[in-house]
């Protein structure tokens, strides 16, 4: 009984004091400051480089870029960020926060808007074309070289030679 005694004061602070425990469901959790949380994309804003794979560690993630799509596999990423640092664009986030947990491992696809596809299409179409007219452009330059030689040449031999 003398034992049970000593927790009275504990039992009669706790039951007059507000809860300790935070009221999550009712407000929004509050995640530490440094707590890494998981990877999100701006799929329309990546160019599918490539550096993002590269660099993961557990090599979770996967980029097409024939089918303009990007996909991270939940269950294999560590969230250590390292795709996020590397990524060119900065189309990766980490954002604070957890992953509402899966009962199945599955990858998450992520693939870009109709409207990305068609301008990445067309930017790639004015770039060929702009490469086809430098290459018209060397090409003519070269041959006008070669016939500006040969004209020089052929007057250069049938020039009349000066005997000293």
């Amino acid at each position: 009984m003398a034992k049970l005694m000593r927790f009275v004061p504990t039992v009669l602070k706790n039951l007059f004091s507000p809860p300790v425990t935070t009221s999550y469901p009712a407000e929004p959790a509050v995640y530490p400051e440094r707590s890494r949380g998981h990877i999100t994309i701006d799929i329309d804003d990546c160019i599918s480089c490539g550096m993002c794979v590269r660099c993961c560690p557990p090599g979770c993630l996967a980029v097409s870029k024939q089918d303009y799509t990007w996909t991270i596999n939940r269950f294999d990423c560590i969230a250590c960020g390292n795709c996020v640092e590397k990524c060119p664009k900065k189309c990766l986030h980490m954002v604070p926060g957890y992953q509402e947990p899966m009962g199945v491992k599955s990858e998450e696809v992520f693939r870009k808007s109709e409207e990305a596809i068609q301008a990445e299409i067309e930017k790639k179409r004015i770039q060929a074309e702009k490469a086809a007219a430098a290459k018209a452009a060397m090409e003519a330059k070269k041959k006008a070289e070669a016939e500006a030689k040969a004209k020089a040449e052929a007057e250069a031999a049938s020039a009349p030679k000066s005997e000293a």
